[in-house]
């Protein structure tokens, strides 16, 4: 229930209240935005630069062929197409999210990815380099703008896509994310 000093914003998740005041409210979802893209840019980034890493040889990467050498050295069947897949994943869900393009989708990939990431990795503790605490920090980072959206400044604000973003589409493509990245980890000898 309301007070009369306050309201709700539907860019906001339902429990958030912001004072009543235009101004205020303004402010409070300038901050909110802002606070959203900062992490949009530097979880997309991130992995849009990981992806080029295995898509081009980018940034010191291996390329597909490096990356195919992983995967096969992993025990995964067709290491050039999972190398692809990957590579692609990881760009595009990146640049996804930096652009707030179909950002629900983009964060999953991105989650996805990095839970692959993270089963493969598993064993080496927490700590970089070989634990997974880069993967797991990802992971999260993810799977909380796959829940909160983009926020308003973002592509998505201006394709017809159903508004405001809901914690279930969300959760929905989390899940489709976890799944699809077992189903990938099962394939391996």
């Amino acid at each position: 229930m309301s007070s009369p000093h306050t309201t709700e914003t539907t860019d906001y998740p339902r429990a958030t209240r912001v004072p009543a005041s235009s101004d205020a409210a303004a402010a409070e979802q300038s901050a909110y935005d802002a606070g959203l893209l900062v992490l949009r840019l530097a979880v997309g980034l991130t992995m849009a630069a990981h992806g080029s890493q295995k898509l081009f040889g980018w940034f010191d990467g291996g390329g597909i062929d490096g990356t195919a050498q992983f995967f096969g050295a992993a025990g995964y069947p067709s290491p050039k197409s999972m190398a692809v897949v990957a590579a692609l994943t990881e760009t595009l869900g990146g640049l996804g999210l930096v652009l707030g393009l179909l950002t629900p989708l983009a964060g999953a990939a991105v989650f996805g990815t990095m839970l692959n990431a993270i089963a493969v990795k598993w064993g080496g503790g927490f700590f970089a380099p070989e634990g997974i605490e880069y993967e797991l920090l990802l992971v999260v980072a993810a799977g909380a703008l796959t829940l909160t959206g983009p926020g308003r400044l973002a592509a998505d604000r201006v394709l017809p896509l159903p508004r405001p973003h809901r914690f279930t589409h969300g959760a929905a493509l989390l899940v489709l994310g976890a799944v699809l990245a077992g189903a990938v980890l099962l394939m391996r000898s």
